[in-house]
């Protein structure tokens, strides 16, 4: 499928990239309204399923919440904030991790796999010990 890299496109691109996180369609539609006054918000989720289809951007469905996309496409892990529901990258030695052992208890043949942590981020973490400390 030849994909027609239209201006829209581009910038949604251009701001996941620069975002630098993990954002919803909802949160990157209001960035790229501010660039292109008249985008709807149908025309971003759209174009990001487009992109996700094709390998261009990675998407994100993490317990069962609003999906986020990633510029990042590359395998990597995810952890993710049981309060904010912030998402951060999380860097693990995926060769320790005993992906073999699935294999031979589900009979299934492994082709990539996918790590979400959850946990409390730093910012909610302060919060949390503020509240106990008043």
């Amino acid at each position: 499928m030849q994909l027609r890299m239209t201006n829209q496109r581009e910038i949604i691109l251009e701001e996941l990239k620069r975002s630098g996180s993990h954002l919803t369609a909802d949160e990157l539609y209001e960035r790229v309204r501010r660039l292109i006054p008249r985008i709807s918000l149908a025309t971003v989720y759209r174009n990001l399923e487009i992109l996700s289809n094709l390998g261009m951007v990675a998407k994100l469905e993490v317990g069962g919440r609003q999906k986020r996309f990633d510029y990042d496409v590359k395998e990597h892990d995810h952890i993710c904030c049981v309060i904010c529901h912030r998402i951060d990258n999380v860097e693990l030695n995926r060769e320790q991790i005993p992906v073999e052992t699935a294999k031979g208890r589900s009979g299934y043949t492994i082709t990539g796999y996918r790590l979400e942590l959850a946990g409390i981020c730093p910012a909610c973490r302060e919060k949390i010990n503020k509240e106990i400390k008043e």
